[in-house]
């Protein structure tokens, strides 16, 4: 039962009944049934509902807020301004790192509004048709000013400061690395510069944000949609001036996150202020059009790199500045660093890359504040690097998976220590690479390319090969230098007199499936079956302090961590049960929820009856046992890395400029399986939204910072029409940075998926010479493009 220990060939997770298998979700059936309870469905008496007054422009000073005509209205019992919240500091975000610009997200606006959807008062009422008739009655009056609405207008100055701390408009500048290149990039054979961007994106959950906070005497319940109800609730309580333990932030069911709610908003605080304000319940639900154009958005970079190569198409050196469109704020607690700095720092991704120098750089301006959204940034420097490497090879003759093949970290490279100072470990570029190939058939591709443009028909191919850091502990997060550093977790396994097994975990689920495979792994170490096991999570009241899930970590770290824990009460039950059967703890083994001599399966007792001594007859323990059973444990690793390989084949339609998928295939290895159901699970939904930052999703804004987009008639989010089929196959390279051998796997798909449909549209229009290194790569540019290289500049002459 050692969990430091680990035999060669990864023999530590042999033997196991559930950790495999693809079981069905435990929780399901409810969710299913319409048994889920979110955070829109709780119901306290009195509760108020509340509705925000939100800016309509994106740049302004505020001159006046008259809210008598909302105060006359049926059912209105209060509007809020920023006057009135005066005694709470509002949501600053800290980084201890040179060239940061520290900015605070006042709870609502006070002198002037920064982006176009910003709250600068809330209307409470009776109900929620009453609260919307008060908001559309309150009077902003704003006087309107000239919007910074691009990377490119901060880099080319003279915009206004969307904040006086920063009048250049940039929140951070930092040099990552910064090794001399220029004589590298002079021997070398060929260099390569490139510009790529990717564009902004929403996250668009099916449950939007939302809120729901009661008192209770001097303490507060606050239900929220959040992935980090610990995070939630130390915010809360530092804007209020509360301690923590007045504070119970419960997560209940919530329908998903992908980043957007593992930061703390503004609404989430406001809604606990009113409370206590007004003495009453409070309620916010977000609808769909704040969610698209206040919540938190992701993914607007702009990446220039230099790149040097040897004859043979060997990297020799590369350097890149991203550029990273960061919005108004900086999002609490993670900072508006999060993404320059993920995108400079873990860019070489899985390529041998032996000279390395990086900039970051995040510009605010008056677009809503962005969070990690999933992936954060390992999208766009898959993007960014597989079209720098495509190039690359098309320049110098070379196959496209030969350049891969050559650049690769290799096998016995491992564990690997870059130019950009990460250690990787163990896994299967190359492996994983060739297997995509052969299943997609490419050594038969150019055969069948060249018969498709014979007949007017534009297929393509494209493969990208990536990595994924994974279960990032402290560390990483330190070494950024935020102030509020996550990493560790921590799990308490608890057996009760019955047999019973419960588990409260500081991870914090919105739909990963963790009251399954938190099971699955707790009921291996204890020997009983998966729904004997109770996962609790999400309520700071009955769990331990924990940093929530967000950047695949929950099964690496919370999943170690419970196993750990499992780990320590099965050596309990170990010992109780060789006291019953007079037999070395060592001897023992707890399988089909009894304890019985190795070798011996007569010899044996319930783990029911161990559990009852335990709790109700301790006068049967051994004299150096305490009763209970119940242990707690912790894990903080340094991550661990996932890798795969996707392929795609498209085929676009020459006058639409529409795109279809014919294939998708994905290799990938994420360690030990815990539940390969789950797994490809997340796997589907992660390359669908991949493919919907490829091909569809872009928030677009005018001249003035007006979002175009603002529905979801204009902002493009793919049905099940436009989502191909997946083939996936799996790998298996165990990590020694996770007690369970897993790696985290919930982004990948999201990952590797904008730059796998790219690579593949862009191989279908090479031999018309249109550049694709942007994304979305719309219909329409795809249309305009093939027309003007086709001379037939008029798309609909095409159908």
């Amino acid at each position: 039962m050692d969990d430091t220990a680990t035999p060669a060939g990864g023999t530590r997770w042999t033997g196991n009944k559930w950790v495999g298998r693809p079981m069905s979700r435990l929780e399901d059936a409810a969710l299913l049934t319409g048994r889920g309870r979110y955070t829109g469905d709780i119901d306290v008496p009195g509760t108020l509902e509340a509705v925000f007054v939100r800016s309509t422009v994106a740049s302004g000073e505020i001159l006046g807020i008259d809210t008598t005509a909302a105060l006359d209205r049926p059912g209105v019992q209060a509007v809020v301004t920023a006057t009135d919240l005066a005694a709470t500091p509002g949501l600053t975000a800290l980084l201890e790192r040179e060239g940061f610009v520290t900015t605070t997200m006042p709870l609502l606006a006070t002198d002037g509004v920064r982006y176009a959807g910003e709250p600068v008062a809330v209307v409470l009422a009776s109900d929620r048709a009453r609260a919307e008739d008060g908001a559309e009655s309150v009077v902003v009056e704003i006087a309107e000013k000239p919007a910074v609405i691009s990377i490119d207008q901060v880099r080319e100055g003279g915009a206004g400061a969307v904040h006086e701390e920063a009048p250049d408009n940039i929140l951070l500048d930092s040099t990552l690395f910064s090794d001399d290149l220029d004589s590298v990039l002079e021997s070398s054979h060929l260099v390569v510069t490139k510009r790529v961007d990717t564009g902004r994106v929403v996250a668009l959950p099916m449950e939007g944000r939302s809120a729901h906070a009661h008192w209770d005497g001097d303490r507060l319940t606050l239900h929220t949609s959040t992935q980090v109800p610990h995070m939630v609730r130390s915010a809360v309580a530092e804007q209020m001036g509360l301690m923590e333990n007045q504070v119970r932030v419960v997560a209940p069911d919530v329908g998903g996150g992908f980043g957007q709610k593992c930061v703390v908003a503004r609404e989430e605080v406001i809604v606990a202020v009113l409370a206590r304000m007004l003495d009453r319940p409070v309620r916010w639900v977000e609808d769909r059009g704040e969610n698209i154009v206040a919540s938190f958005a992701g993914h607007e970079q702009v990446h220039e790199m230099t790149a040097g190569f040897t004859a043979e198409g060997v990297l020799t050196a590369l350097s890149t500045d991203v550029w990273c469109d960061v919005g108004a704020y900086s999002a609490y607690p993670f900072t508006c660093a999060v993404e320059p700095l993920m995108a400079a720092g873990e860019l070489p991704g899985p390529y041998r890359v032996p000279r390395y120098a990086a900039r970051g750089v995040a510009v605010t301006t008056n677009k809503s504040p962005t969070a990690p959204y999933r992936g954060v940034s390992r999208p766009q420097i898959t993007l960014a690097v597989e079209r720098l490497l495509d190039e690359a090879a098309a320049r110098l003759g070379i196959d496209r998976a030969e350049i891969r093949r050559r650049n690769l970290i290799r096998p016995e490279d491992f564990p690997y220590t870059g130019a950009n100072l990460v250690t990787y470990d163990a896994g299967t570029y190359g492996e994983s690479l060739e297997m995509c190939l052969a299943e997609l058939g490419y050594d038969r591709w150019p055969e069948r390319q060249e018969r498709a443009r014979a007949e007017g028909r534009l297929l393509g191919l494209g493969f990208v090969c990536f990595s994924e850091r994974t279960g990032y502990g402290t560390p990483v997060f330190a070494g950024r230098g935020m102030a509020v550093t996550p990493g560790f977790d921590t799990a308490v396994v608890a057996m009760d007199p019955t047999g019973g097994v419960t588990v409260t975990t500081g991870v914090s689920a919105h739909g990963q499936g963790h009251a399954t495979t938190f099971a699955q792994i707790v009921a291996d170490r204890l020997g009983v079956e998966p729904s004997q096991v109770r996962v609790i999570e999400g309520d700071t009241d009955a769990v331990p302090f924990g940093w929530g899930t967000f950047g695949s970590r929950s099964i690496v770290i919370g999943g170690s961590a419970a196993h750990r824990a499992a780990g320590r009460l099965a050596e309990k039950l170990a010992r109780l049960a060789a006291h019953r059967l007079e037999a070395a703890p060592a001897d023992i083994v707890l399988e089909n929820g009894s304890a019985h001599v190795r070798g011996t399966p007569a010899r044996s007792v319930s783990l029911a009856a161990i559990a009852h001594d335990a709790h109700i007859a301790v006068q049967h323990l051994p004299e150096d046992e305490e009763p209970g059973l119940e242990a707690r444990d912790s894990y903080d690793p340094p991550g661990t890395f996932s890798n795969a390989t996707h392929g795609a084949i498209v085929e676009i339609d020459p006058g639409t400029g529409g795109v279809s998928i014919e294939r998708y295939v994905v290799v990938e290895d994420c360690g030990v399986v815990i539940n390969p159901l789950i797994v490809d699970g997340q796997v589907h939904g992660g390359v669908a939204q991949g493919i919907a930052c490829a091909l569809y999703e872009g928030l677009d804004f005018d001249e003035e910072g007006q979002c175009r987009t603002a529905t979801l008639m204009d902002y493009l989010m793919p049905t099940a029409m436009e989502i191909p089929d997946f083939e996936l196959h799996h790998l298996e390279t165990p990590s020694e940075h996770s007690s369970t051998g897993a790696k985290g796997m919930g982004e990948g798909g999201t990952i590797g998926a904008p730059a796998c449909v790219v690579s593949a549209v862009a191989d279908a229009v090479a031999h018309l010479g249109i550049p694709v290194d942007r994304i979305p790569v719309t219909p329409q540019y795809l249309a305009l493009a093939i027309g003007a290289a086709t001379d037939n500049p008029d798309p609909g002459e095409q159908t």
